[in-house]
């Protein structure tokens, strides 16, 4: 990836950390954790944020049924499915705006949110904030028709146990808005609200504010928390396990992870956030089980470049970017509410296990394809075989495939990776 990152040194001990008791949230960010656990803002009113994006497990999937198989959640409809795993929606509000670099020739793009970057942060300036909007309009999540629903339902649902912080508080004049006695009706139905167009402008104006309170609650330190073991290792609280040490050293060195999930503390002096938020396409291999499948057998996950595609200005570097997908954060990345809990990585929710996924960062290029390309996890593991990646273009091959990390190495890179879940200690 991002080739000066590839020389840092990294440098376990010496950043300072602030500690002591969990911080209130500020009344923007108060508001938006009220939008983010709110299941009046669906459809079917049925369904938050928080559904898809659960605390306990590192703020993503939390159904472990689901996790097992093919990962995508239900949407308010729950007839109604997208086509990739939540992904975290904790320490995403450090990414840039969606741009790009040029790089040994190549354009190497940053930012944005989604696992292939549409949400840009081009129209408010925060790509968590334009995150946040997709998913209460999307049909296959809460499903509302309009935004004026979305801004209704806040406006009208500020009892103090569910908003102690009311959206006029923070943003004054947010709810004067006219609303037409079809609008409940409207909204139930899936129809556009018939708004004049100064109210109209309003609805927009208060939507885009709704984006960004939920931007500054995950940007929060309720949600961005740092109280690893990992941080607490920074700190100087504690010391790494002899196999988490060495976890540590491979990671960095032989095991080229921090290539891209970076070690480097953050320009504020914040510790690392563990990705450069750029994009890669790691040859994994379909998840049978997707839901996608059901209704297009031939689905295939473009990733960064579908996005391109689809922009004139980005176009040109489409080809380039297939199969490509966001780096996400390692933070909460072994996050669980308790033993037996499964979680599922990567875009599609191939990998069930953090060995399993260790392993193939070593061995993909070196075990034979599976006969079957829709050979599920364990059965590769058994048969030590990895099926075909689900895109084969522009499959990174420098970083990963062939590491020749020995079995005892992998070990260590899982025990590292463990060490950071939040809530090891309290701030």
């Amino acid at each position: 990836m991002i080739s000066a990152k590839h020389r840092t040194t990294v440098l376990l001990m010496g950043l300072a950390m602030a500690t002591g008791t969990a911080q209130a949230l500020e009344p923007v960010e108060q508001l938006g954790k009220s939008i983010f656990f709110d299941k009046q803002l669906s459809l079917k009113k049925n369904q938050s944020c928080a559904t898809c994006h659960d605390p306990k497990a590192g703020w993503t999937g939390p159904n472990p049924g689901i996790n097992k198989k093919g990962v995508v959640y239900p949407g308010s409809i729950k007839t109604a499915f997208g086509d990739r795993k939540p992904p975290s929606s904790a320490y995403a509000t450090p990414a840039p705006i969606l741009d790009y670099i040029v790089e040994d020739g190549d354009a190497l793009f940053i930012g944005g949110n989604f696992w292939d970057g549409r949400a840009t942060g081009e129209k408010l300036g925060n790509p968590a904030a334009d995150q946040a909007q997709g998913p209460f309009l999307n049909p296959v999540e809460q499903a509302l028709p309009d935004p004026a629903c979305v801004v209704y339902r806040v406006c009208n649902a500020q009892t103090p146990a569910q908003y102690p912080v009311a959206f006029g508080d923070v943003y004054a004049g947010a709810c004067d808005i006219n609303w037409p006695g079809t609008l409940d009706r409207s909204c139930k139905s899936g129809d556009m609200v018939d708004l004049d167009q100064e109210d109209r402008d309003k609805v927009n104006a208060a939507y885009d504010n709704i984006g960004l309170a939920v931007a500054a609650y995950e940007a929060s330190p309720e949600v961005n928390q740092y109280t690893s073991k990992y941080d607490a290792v920074l700190a100087g609280q504690v010391e790494f396990t002899a196999e988490e040490q060495t976890g540590l050293e491979v990671f960095a060195g032989k095991g080229q992870c921090a290539a891209c999930h970076v070690l480097d503390p953050q320009g504020n002096g914040d510790p690392a956030l563990f990705t450069d938020y750029t994009f890669d396409n790691l040859g994994v291999p379909k998840n049978a089980d997707n839901p996608v499948y059901d209704t297009n057998p031939d689905f295939v996950d473009f990733g960064l470049g579908g996005f391109l595609a689809l922009r004139p200005e980005y176009a040109a570097f489409a080809d380039a970017n297939i199969g490509k997908q966001k780096v996400p954060t390692l933070r909460n990345v072994d996050q669980r509410p308790g033993n037996g809990f499964t979680k599922a990585y990567t875009h599609n929710g191939y990998f069930k296990t953090l060995e399993g996924l260790v392993n193939f960062y070593n061995t993909r290029d070196v075990k034979p394809a599976c006969p079957d390309p829709l050979t599920p996890e364990a059965d590769a593991l058994a048969q030590g075989c990895w099926p075909a990646p689900e895109v084969a273009e522009n499959v990174n091959t420098d970083e990963l495939g062939n590491l020749g990390l020995t079995p005892a190495e992998e070990a260590a890179l899982v025990a590292f990776m463990k060490t950071l879940s939040d809530g090891y200690f309290e701030r």
